[in-house]
């Protein structure tokens, strides 16, 4: 055997390093993080990068998707609808991933859904949200409204409640919510001057909107407060809440100084789950209500596991910014859970990454015991789930009240509720 000079053992070395990189590059898989890591909503959103790193390494641990270890590029939202879009476009189109999970608002869903549909790209969005779309290029493991808001109104009609006051954010999840509530309430009898809130109407007397509204980040509800105070007085009136982030502190903090509280007024939020509660006064706020697919309190094997598992996860993690003290979980921690096993075993079924084929193998029916319960893809990428209905301890977790089995994903509701004859 001849020795080799410098020049060849240099060119011989180029030539490896060529061969290996792209054969380790075949191990991984790149999927995207796409959540506000910074701003008004990182009070939800920080939690969900934190759940969807867990699982990405429980599944790698495990031996990846189709032998291919999941790869995450993570990306901050930073709370601006906007940038959004343009991180979006950064997943897709630089650096090429198979799936994205992400998204916490409809207005920040909103705003990637020409991106994923231009770049036929997939995104998994975990939060409920106010259904009315239905896109070949968003799997929704949220709650639809459902899921979510009409069982919350049916809980509250059987406990005796006449009186609606419809509170949310300004933006588009709220509002639409909102208007299917109306329509939903009018069809149970409810007259329309027990929904308090306010309401407007365009030039023909159509009402358009229905509810109170504040801007993201919002912090002054005195007058609000004193308005729901005065539409309870007279008994039988609880709140729908749909504000969402870190606004709702400010709310609730007023709302127990004006001496309203469960009995008097309860509050039933669709956006405050254990994780939020970690930033609230939960021990004046006992007995309020929250309706979710998913609570910490769920007694299951599954459950157990997961919730072991993740605070395990924490203690180990070397993950920047992941704070390890006090952790919760939460749905749309679930949600993002059930998300990435559902692109498993769509990714799995399909025998391929390509997005056209792990869509088909969502359409077609897939199921995941999750912590919340069975949960099952829909030919209309929406998802079947459980519904609870939970109350609020002093520790910040719920007691749960009722328990909904397999509702189905329904995102079309606007219209199709009449008013009580």
């Amino acid at each position: 055997m001849k020795f080799l000079n410098s020049s060849a053992k240099a060119l011989l070395a180029t030539a490896t390093l060529a061969f290996v990189q792209p054969v380790l590059a075949a191990d991984t898989v790149k999927v995207g993080v796409l959540h506000s890591l910074s701003g008004t909503m990182a009070i939800s959103e920080t939690s969900l990068r934190d759940v969807l790193l867990f699982t990405f390494d429980e599944i790698n641990a495990k031996g990846g998707v189709m032998g291919k270890k999941i790869e995450p590029v993570i990306v901050d939202g930073a709370s601006n609808w906007p940038l959004f879009a343009e991180k979006a476009k950064q997943l897709l189109e630089k650096d090429k991933c198979s799936a994205v999970f992400g998204c916490w608002t409809s207005v920040s869903r909103k705003s990637v859904l020409p991106v994923f549909e231009k770049n036929n790209g997939l995104l998994f969005y975990p939060v409920q949200y106010e259904g009315e779309e239905e896109s070949k290029n968003v799997f929704y493991t949220a709650e639809a409204v459902n899921q979510q808001a009409t069982p919350a109104v049916d809980y509250m009609l059987a406990q005796g409640k006449k009186k609606f006051y419809l509170l949310g954010s300004d933006y588009v999840y709220p509002q639409t919510t909102n208007l299917v509530l109306l329509e939903y309430l009018l069809s149970k009898g409810v007259p329309i001057e027990n929904i308090g809130g306010g309401f407007k109407k365009d030039a023909s007397g159509k009402i358009i909107s229905a509810g109170k509204y504040t801007p993201f980040g919002h912090m002054d509800y005195q007058q609000i407060v004193a308005d729901i105070k005065q539409f309870a007085a007279g008994g039988k009136a609880t709140v729908i809440n749909t504000l969402n982030g870190d606004t709702n502190v400010p709310f609730f903090k007023e709302y127990a100084a004006a001496g309203l509280n469960a009995e008097s007024c309860p509050v039933v939020s669709f956006s405050i789950s254990e994780d939020e509660f970690r930033a609230l006064p939960a021990k004046q706020l006992v007995g309020q209500l929250g309706c979710w697919t998913y609570f910490q309190s769920i007694k299951s094997d599954a459950n157990k596991t997961f919730t072991t598992n993740f605070q395990s996860w924490l203690k180990a993690t070397t993950v920047d910014g992941v704070k390890k003290e006090g952790r919760v979980t939460c749905s749309p921690m679930v949600l993002s859970y059930d998300g990435v096993y559902l692109w498993k075993a769509a990714v799995e079924k399909a025998g391929s990454f390509e997005v056209d084929k792990v869509r088909a193998a969502l359409q077609s029916g897939i199921s995941f015991d999750g912590p919340g319960g069975k949960v099952t893809s829909q030919k209309n990428m929406h998802m079947t789930k459980n519904v609870f209905i939970g109350e609020t301890k002093a520790d910040g977790q719920f007691k749960i009240l009722k328990e909904y089995k397999g509702v189905v994903g329904e995102p079309w509701l606007k219209g199709t509720f009449k008013p009580k004859a």
